[in-house]
């Protein structure tokens, strides 16, 4: 009999009792107008995350879910509706309020890793601390620790080109934890890297998860969204299924 894949692994583990409401979104909608066109990229959405969870958002292409993951990321904010972070009210948030919250309860992992070329796996860690404020003997205590935590402690000198794509997505995830943040979100975080160390930085995400860290991933592949708790599907701007993974 042939074994069940890791994903399929994955989403049989264990779900951690959930803590407590950190986003709450309520009858968002968002307009894009495009010349004389009018998009109604999402319509009257509404969705709470909590502490704990991990969760996998999914949509086609023009379903919404890119937009949403703008928004829950407050790199934009609604054209009607309520969103909460923390208690806050985003919607009604100025640029350095949103910018703010970007860095101190949002880690951002992309797709591309978005690392600065010409600097080490310790400074591109570093970075989001240096924007809070933090002194440098506690910036780079913090930024060690977090390339530890995701395996590169003897690479944390190396610049990207340096590391193999595995290896500078796990310094993408170690800038995105340095602060501690309320939420990591992470979009498509394996689209450019192969099977096998996509699996692997799943798997780095389920330990972050088992750590206690709140995640949220926007992907259009099954296999990486079976490794999530929840699924939430979008499809012409509406939340078509919100449901555990079970």
């Amino acid at each position: 009999m042939t074994p069940p894949s890791p994903s399929i692994l994955a989403a049989r583990r264990p779900t951690r009792p959930r803590g407590d409401l950190v986003i709450e979104i309520e009858g968002v909608t968002k307009l894009y107008k495009m010349g004389s066109e009018v998009i109604h990229a999402l319509r009257g959405v509404a969705v709470n995350i909590h502490g704990n969870e991990y969760i996998a958002i999914m949509g086609p292409s023009g379903s919404g879910k890119s937009t949403l993951m703008n928004m829950l990321g407050c790199l934009d904010t609604p054209t009607a509706g309520r969103y909460e972070f923390n208690g806050k009210n985003v919607a009604t948030m100025v640029d350095d309020e949103l910018a703010e919250i970007r860095n101190r309860e949002i880690g951002f992992v992309f797709q591309t890793f978005n690392l600065l070329p010409r600097s080490n796996a310790l400074h591109n860690v570093e970075l989001p601390l240096i924007y809070a404020g933090l002194p440098k003997g506690e910036r780079l205590e913090m930024a060690r620790r977090a390339l530890e935590n995701v395996g590169l402690g003897e690479r944390m000198n190396h610049r990207p080109n340096e590391l193999s794509g595995g290896q500078r997505q796990r310094v993408a995830i170690a800038r995105a934890l340095v602060n501690n943040p309320s939420i990591i979100l992470a979009d498509e975080p394996t689209g450019n890297l192969d099977s096998k160390t996509g699996e692997e930085i799943m798997e780095l995400f389920e330990r972050l998860y088992d750590q206690g860290n709140t995640i949220i991933v926007v992907t259009h592949e099954e296999d990486i969204a079976r490794h999530a708790r929840r699924i939430i599907r979008l499809r012409d701007g509406l939340i078509e299924s919100d449901a555990a993974n079970e």
